[in-house]
């Protein structure tokens, strides 16, 4: 054996291995047998305040002298007396169950007056003892009560109009609520008994207790829905006119300016987008996860009452489908958008390229004209330099030929002139080309 680990060890183990193998096991249903109040509470934290819940729990612990957290735990049990708190840190936030057992002729043969007896405020002051790590978003009063011969006590407790009931794991026990807070804020769930095993009874509490989370943290996208709705319509009503326009405009001016109507619709979309972007994606992800677990649950119709699955499928549906349509028509005018700004930037583009064309053909016209004035400037200044310099020889010619008479020269000045004009003419052509070919190379 020892050998065998041996050569297990030799392995490189990844990293994350850890991790990920007791993921699978950090959460496990706690056995439970008995009668009992369950308070769970659920705060929405950033990652700031989720590093502070886990600073405060660490001192409550330490307080109680009770092992706290580790610093990479996201689940922790703290075991007291009266009382067994369950620590969750979520993504988006973090849970509090506290589990108070009981005992006594009550928790035996329950009635309508010892159901959620102690009151919820009564036993919540123990959560005051922590600081509040973010906004409440959910409370639920739990209470788990052996089946007496009345199975009907949910009648005598909830809400009529909203009473909401089945029958669970085969019959081993009954389910109830309302769904409706109650007059100190907690959203009370009653499951009798019938029965259940331990561990059946721990897996019905969890998974009831994170139907009521994961329905409250879906409905967060809908306020998001509800309130960028009117700009879409806005936007939505204006598409379409823009569009008209387009077919309509002429001229670089009028495009240029529908280009920044669209782009800034684009924009003020984009903008809205980014922002619900992920509260939409978390709606979708959240309501998956309630209708895994009203699944898991097993509901069977009861008489004449809704189940949970069939009340909060018809009560929230509406709700998550205006969401998951909000998210749709976002992504549809972002399209629309895009599009249409292609199509005129490139209309624009065009037109620019028109100018572009039309300019540098000008441009092409005036250099054309600028080297045909240089190359007349140059032909005159050629013959300019010429007839110059001709003169100033003639001048010579005229000068050695009626200089001394030992100097005088029998030749005619305006002959020599004459047979000088080619040479010098000859000369500052060539000049002129050499300066000019000069200039072209650099």
């Amino acid at each position: 054996m020892h050998e065998e680990r041996g050569h297990f060890d030799a392995f490189t183990i990844h990293p994350l291995r850890g991790r990920i193998l007791a993921e699978v096991h950090a959460r496990p249903f706690m056995a439970f047998e008995g009668a009992g109040r369950f308070l769970h509470f659920a705060f929405l934290t950033n990652q700031e305040a989720a590093a502070r819940a886990r600073t405060a729990l660490e001192a409550f612990c330490l307080e109680r002298a009770v092992p706290p957290p580790s610093p990479e735990a996201r689940h922790h049990l703290v075991v007291l007396s009266p009382a067994v708190l369950r620590w969750e840190q979520h993504g988006e936030f973090c849970t509090y169950t506290w589990e108070f057992s009981e005992k006594g002729e009550a928790a035996r043969s329950p009635g309508p007056d010892s159901a959620f007896r102690p009151s919820a405020d009564e036993l919540s002051t123990i959560m005051r003892q922590l600081p509040q790590p973010g906004p409440l978003l959910v409370a639920v009063d739990l209470h788990f009560l052996p089946s007496s011969d009345d199975d009907t006590l949910y009648r005598h407790i909830f809400d009529p109009d909203m009473l909401t009931a089945s029958e669970v794991s085969n019959g081993a026990a009954i389910i109830a609520t309302d769904f409706h807070a109650d007059a100190f804020g907690f959203v009370r769930m009653l499951i009798l008994d019938k029965a259940l095993t331990p561990i059946q009874a721990g897996a019905l509490i969890q998974r009831l207790l994170e139907v009521e989370t994961y329905r409250t943290l879906a409905l967060l996208g809908l306020p998001d829905a509800q309130e960028i709705s009117p700009a879409l319509r806005r936007i939505e009503t204006e598409l379409p006119l823009l569009t008209k326009e387009m077919r309509l405009s002429e001229g670089m001016a009028a495009n240029q300016h529908l280009l920044h109507r669209l782009t800034a619709l684009a924009a003020e979309l984009e903008a809205s987008a980014a922002h619900t972007a992920y509260r939409f994606g978390a709606t979708r992800a959240y309501h998956e996860l309630m209708t895994v677990r009203l699944n898991n649950i097993g509901e069977k119709q009861l008489a004449d009452l809704p189940t949970l699955a069939s009340f909060l499928s018809r009560r929230l549906t509406p709700a998550i489908r205006t969401c998951i349509a909000v998210e749709t028509r976002q992504d549809t005018l972002s399209r629309k958008l895009a599009r249409a700004a292609q199509l005129l930037r490139t209309r624009v583009e065009i037109d620019l390229e028109s100018q572009n064309s039309d300019l540098l053909r000008k441009m092409n016209d005036r250099v054309r004209m600028q080297l045909q004035l240089q190359q007349t400037v140059e032909g005159l200044s050629i013959a300019a330099i010429t007839y110059y310099i001709s003169s100033i020889l003639h001048l010579f010619f005229e000068g050695l030929h009626h200089g001394p008479q030992e100097w005088e020269l029998n030749f005619d000045p305006a002959f020599a002139t004459a047979l000088a004009v080619p040479f010098i003419l000859g000369f500052v052509t060539w000049l002129v080309l050499r300066i000019r070919r000069h200039h072209s190379e650099e």
